[in-house]
């Protein structure tokens, strides 16, 4: 699976997807994908953790409908990262131009495939992506998606979010196959950081990531905020692991919180006998409590 980056036309897509009780989302999957308008050959690879809500029945049957091409793989070891590897293992031998990671919780516009490539061959880059804008169902999804969105404490957010640049990590992402032969596959040791991880790998060894806003996608949020909790809660320890691992922080904005909790620990623990450490926290605590309030509100608006 080594096709160069930069080099020639992109004409092959392997589509990649880690998936474990999705039969609510595959069917929409299917649809996006069906519906896309790159012009060359689209094969989906799916690693299924042991689905028990009949997902690779459901997706066997919407691809045979759609006339897709589809291998559905076995992923033992449950896991994200490991599922990705199973599918990267697979395409080893295959001929293919591009491999894009896809996720069953998104939904994916018609020129999506051919955006990847194109920024894919534009660049060079080792792994292109774009924005992923959240958006909810029901009302607790949609004040999820709008805190995703938020300046203040989103995910989402960046600087410059209207221009082509390199980045630290994008969502997903598309990868020139040889990427995975300079750099390996998926770590499977550092849980929901994968994604974060790989990219690092991808900087260090001197490629780029970069972020094309023509690349976008849509996603759905987590449905109750006790499990959009779980899921960021991992995220950070995650993102820990990833920073041990390396000695070197996935990227600068992700100490901001780490900065923050450390203040509040160290003022509050002086505040009993420290009269300035005690208008310092109070200051802080007022500070973030406001921007809260007003980025909600400017959300709600």
């Amino acid at each position: 699976m080594s096709s160069p980056a930069g080099a020639g036309p992109l004409r092959r897509i392997a589509v990649i997807v880690p998936m474990l009780n999705e039969a609510e989302h595959v069917e929409h999957l299917v649809e996006d994908l069906r519906a896309q308008d790159f012009a060359g050959e689209i094969e989906i690879f799916v690693a299924d953790g042991g689905s028990t809500d009949g997902s690779p029945e459901r997706l066997r049957a919407a691809a045979d409908a759609a006339g897709l091409r589809l291998t559905v793989l076995e992923n033992p070891r449950r896991t994200a990262a490991a599922g990705l590897n199973v599918c990267l293992e697979t395409l080893r031998d295959r001929d293919v131009d591009l491999i894009v990671r896809l996720d069953c919780h998104s939904h994916y516009p018609i020129d999506y495939l051919r955006r990847c490539a194109e920024v894919s061959q534009q660049t060079g880059a080792w792994n292109v992506g774009g924005l992923f804008v959240p958006e909810g169902r029901s009302l607790t999804e949609r004040a999820i998606a709008c805190a995703l969105e938020s300046p203040f404490g989103g995910h989402n957010w960046m600087p410059a979010r209207d221009r082509r640049h390199d980045v630290d990590t994008v969502f997903c992402g598309a990868f020139r196959p040889d990427v995975f032969d300079r750099v390996g596959g998926y770590d499977e040791s550092v849980g929901t950081a994968e994604v974060e991880d790989l990219n690092l790998r991808i900087r260090r060894a001197g490629g780029r990531v970069v972020y094309d806003p023509s690349i976008w996608l849509s996603y759905v949020p987590r449905g109750t905020f006790r499990r959009q909790f779980v899921q960021y809660y991992r995220y950070g320890v995650n993102k820990a692991a990833v920073t041990a691992k390396h000695r070197q922080p996935v990227s600068v904005r992700s100490l901001v919180p780490l900065a923050f909790v450390a203040s509040l620990a160290v003022l509050g623990a002086a505040a009993p006998s420290v009269p300035l450490a005690r208008r310092l926290l109070a200051a802080e605590a007022g500070v973030y409590g406001a921007a809260a309030l007003g980025f909600a509100a400017a959300g709600v608006r």
